[in-house]
């Protein structure tokens, strides 16, 4: 796997760097050699928050922690990871092939202005929506640990949203044309 750590609001040592690598070095026997992993460090209000994502295709593991000490927050989003990986391993089993883990394009864009204000726009994200059915997309949503996931359904090639509702069930908009 390889690592593609930034840091923001702190400098990271050489020593740390390796540690980091290191450590992730657990989630190899996951992984193969072409992924890439995203981490982002930051620093806000005394709090090390680390963000780590890995994106393997259609599906991505995202995981964000954040401690006081550096060190503990890698240990919180690196079990995080591991739990997210035995949670959804049999269903990402099924799917292995040669091409299970082919890059999947993914740009943040950055937060605007220095400055914010309430209720602004402050990110606009950019994904690539793969074709799927409405059960791998609630599978992904579970997996990312949002309460919304973006889409395309399979059967009607229409961009839809899966969504979990305040009762514990999922719900799925669909759009008329």
């Amino acid at each position: 796997m390889k690592l593609n750590i930034l840091a923001r609001g702190m400098v990271l040592t050489d020593g740390q760097r390796e540690h980091f690598e290191k450590k992730f070095d657990r989630l190899d026997r996951f992984f193969g050699d072409d992924i890439e992993a995203a981490v982002r460090i930051r620093n806000e209000r005394e709090m090390k928050i680390i963000e780590v994502t890995i994106p393997m295709g259609r599906d991505i593991l995202r995981a964000q922690e954040g401690t006081d000490d550096l060190y503990a927050s890698l240990d919180a989003v690196l079990e995080k990871l591991q739990r997210q990986v035995r949670k959804h391993r049999t269903r990402l089993e099924k799917r292995v092939r040669k091409d299970a883990y082919a890059k999947a394009e993914m740009e943040d864009a950055a937060t605007l202005g220095a400055e914010q204000k309430e209720n602004q726009l402050v990110r606009t994200k950019t994904f690539q929506v793969s074709p799927m059915s409405v059960d791998d997309a609630i599978a992904s949503m579970e997996m990312l640990g949002h309460t919304f996931f973006v889409f395309l359904d399979e059967k009607t090639d229409s961009i839809c949203v899966v969504y979990q509702r305040d009762d514990g069930n999922f719900g799925v908009l669909v759009p008329e044309r």
